[in-house]
């Protein structure tokens, strides 16, 4: 047990080792999503001390802008795609292009073996699937106004039994990498919000089964998938800690679990980097303990 807890103790711990800020422009605080520059990771920008807000865009994206002080300046809050290529990226601030490098990073493999429909669907299954894309992808690259920032929380109790960005094999052929992380609890388990936001997308989905989307403001999304029950509603309003709905095993899934996205501009991003060190670590001892082999098609 406390291997296990001090391993993701020191996963954590790496994502502020050095080289992690990659130019002078880069920030750090604890008040912030924690950088990260690797594909699926975080960069913490400095953006300048307008009064207003500045414009930021990456990849043609509208990126989060925060301020936590106003005795600091705007810091823009961009997420890397886990298909981001190695090297210097460019955000566009106002009229400005500043760059920051995106370093490699080896996510492992993991094989799992699901049911023969969800690794190679029909006809009939690929039209609901395209369908399904369009209808999530469409809240992906939404951009509604900003909320205040608070770091996130963990929307259920259990051990991890993914992690973020594996390389993933169903039935022994690759497909796209775990954009979320797995949390395994029993059926039941309640799923409460990591922070407030809007209920923008229910509905159950071939991949995911029963699923909840979260708009937390400024392109920040939560997608919580293979629910067993859903207790929200499109367009109402929740805060921080509001139960969403109970653990299940919907969709492509091989037991029992939660499984957590969350996307920042159309980025698939690791969860963590948005939560504070000081929750992370303190929901280690009751809610993250000894990985167990459940997952899922994310």
């Amino acid at each position: 047990m406390m291997e296990a807890i001090q391993g993701v103790v020191t996963f954590f711990l790496s994502l502020f080792s050095a080289g992690s800020i990659a130019t002078a422009q880069i920030s750090s605080s604890d008040e912030l999503p924690i950088a990260h520059l690797v594909p699926g990771g975080v960069a913490v920008v400095s953006a300048g001390y307008g009064l207003q807000p500045p414009k930021v865009t990456f990849d043609g994206q509208p990126v989060m802008v925060i301020r936590p002080d106003q005795q600091k300046p705007w810091q823009a809050i961009v997420g890397i795609p886990l298909k981001q290529p190695v090297g210097n990226a460019s955000i566009q601030i106002d009229n400005k292009t500043v760059t920051f490098a995106v370093r490699d990073k080896a996510y492992p493999e993991q094989h799992l073996t699901v049911q023969k429909k969800h690794v190679n669907p029909d006809q009939k299954q690929l039209d609901r699937i395209y369908g399904e894309f369009a209808e999530m992808g469409r809240v992906y690259k939404s951009f509604t106004p900003a909320q205040p920032w608070h770091p996130m929380a963990w929307p259920a109790k259990g051990p991890l039994s993914s992690a973020f960005g594996l390389k993933r094999f169903f039935n022994g052929e690759q497909r796209n990498p775990h954009s979320g992380l797995d949390i395994a609890a029993p059926r039941g388990t309640p799923i409460l919000a990591p922070a407030d936001g809007k209920v923008v997308l229910t509905g159950d989905f071939f991949f995911n089964g029963n699923s909840v989307f979260i708009d937390h403001g400024q392109g920040l999304i939560s997608m919580f998938c293979h629910m067993d029950a859903i207790e929200v509603k499109e367009g109402e309003t929740i805060n921080a800690g509001d139960r969403l709905g109970v653990v299940g095993s919907t969709g492509r899934a091989t037991g029992p679990h939660l499984h957590w996205t969350v996307s920042l501009n159309n980025a698939r991003i690791n969860p963590m980097l948005m939560m504070s060190p000081l929750q992370f670590s303190a929901s280690l001892s009751d809610s993250h303990g000894k990985p167990v082999k459940v997952s899922d098609g994310e």
